[in-house]
């Protein structure tokens, strides 16, 4: 079996864009005709040109190998003109493609990706959600008042969740993020965020979690002052509480509350990984399966974790392959935790497949069907190209005043 062929659908994600503004999915094709889909999770750049990064990278490593020889075309491509080290793009790029070999493998076994990275460790895997508005874009007018923004919006969104069956659920109200963080949370930003937490309590009680994002946003001395005023709410996780760059400082908030810290969608790679353990930065670990480095690299990120006790709750932002692909991770590994859910993976995530990803009552499950489980209906992205300019997140380049 040899890799022959790729095809990269940039598709654009219609309001109200649930999962960011675009999806970046590579096909690719065995020359015995076997198919497989993947995810690439990246927004340095424009995602045309995230594309032509796909068609460079399998061009000089993948093109004519066997698509078994996983370990060695990480490294192969890890070391890409002699880089070495973790690179976000890069690292993207190969998950993107490194995703849709083990659909392949899956599919030329008749199994299930969980089932060749070391069987189903669970039947039922939970899900949680970002707070969502009911109606409207996910990025609404900022003169109106939204659940982003009002405590009391947000609970009752949050007690239509629980009616639906989650029992977990994101939401980030400590104000906007920029590309000058880290930054002292103003006392409006504690105001509102305790406000937030205690809302939230009021609506759910003790039937779901509270899951207090963030963005990076914060000074180690202003996380600890937010963290303070959030421990009475008991959250499940304070994330990203700081920038991601220096764990060493992350620490410095992991230990100074009793709220479990979680971090891992901007960082690649076990290396990177293997910092935030070492140094107690968090005890809950968010991969994102199209950045991180794969699947693979994933299961090994996930294997660093267990001595130390740490979890893994897989994050997503992104489409329904990567959320294939973190399925098939939570089923394989022991120390999963909870598995990002946009909503029930329904909406355009569930148009896009053949056959959408299934959730019940705040719960989804080990996907049987051989390889991801899950396919894309290329009618429906082909049908939606992405033609705008705007990247898939784009936080401020101005300071906060």
């Amino acid at each position: 079996m040899k890799i022959a062929d790729l095809e990269v659908f940039v598709v654009g994600n219609p309001p109200p864009r649930k999962g960011g503004r675009y999806f970046i999915f590579p096909k690719i094709t065995t020359a015995c005709g076997i198919v497989g889909y993947g995810e690439i999770y990246c927004a340095s750049f424009s995602p045309h040109v995230i594309a032509e990064m796909a068609r460079d990278v399998f061009g000089r490593w993948f093109e004519g190998e066997d698509p078994h020889r996983i370990e060695h075309l990480w490294r192969a491509t890890y070391f890409s003109g002699y880089t070495g080290r973790p690179d976000p793009s890069l690292m993207g790029v190969f998950s993107g493609l490194e995703i849709a070999l083990w659909d392949i493998l899956g599919k030329a076994a008749g199994k299930p990706v969980h089932q060749l990275m070391g069987g189903k460790c669970r039947d039922r895997i939970r899900t949680y959600t970002y707070i969502y508005p009911a109606q409207g874009d996910v990025y609404p007018d900022p003169n109106q008042p939204s659940v982003y923004d009002d405590p009391d919006l947000a609970a009752a969104r949050a007690a239509d969740y629980l009616a639906q069956g989650f029992t977990a659920l994101k939401f980030d109200p400590a104000g906007p993020y920029t590309a000058y963080d880290g930054h002292q949370p103003s006392l409006a930003d504690l105001e509102r965020s305790e406000l937030f937490c205690r809302r939230l309590r009021e609506a759910v009680g003790t039937k779901a979690d509270l899951l207090f994002g963030t963005h990076g946003q914060f000074t180690v001395s202003g996380a600890k002052r937010l963290a303070r005023r959030l421990e009475p709410y008991d959250p499940l996780w304070f994330e990203e509480p700081t920038p991601p760059e220096a764990p060493e400082r992350m620490a410095e908030v992991a230990r100074a509350t009793a709220i479990p810290v979680a971090t891992g969608e901007r960082l690649v790679s076990k290396y990177e990984f293997s910092r935030v353990l070492e140094t107690g930065a968090a005890s809950i670990l968010q991969p994102a399966l199209g950045r991180v480095g794969g699947l693979w690299e994933a299961k090994k990120v996930a294997a660093l974790a267990e001595p130390y006790y740490a979890q893994i709750a897989p994050h997503l932002y992104a489409g329904p392959i990567e959320a294939a692909a973190n399925i098939a991770l939570a089923a394989s590994i022991p120390n999963f935790l909870i598995l990002e859910a946009i909503e029930q993976f329904d909406g355009f995530h569930a148009t896009l497949l053949n056959k959408p990803i299934p959730w019940d009552q705040g719960f989804t499950e080990p996907l049987s069907e051989p390889g991801l489980g899950v396919s894309l209906n290329e009618a429906v992205a082909r049908a939606h190209p992405y033609t705008d300019a705007a990247l898939h997140l784009e936080p401020p380049s101005n300071p906060v005043d």
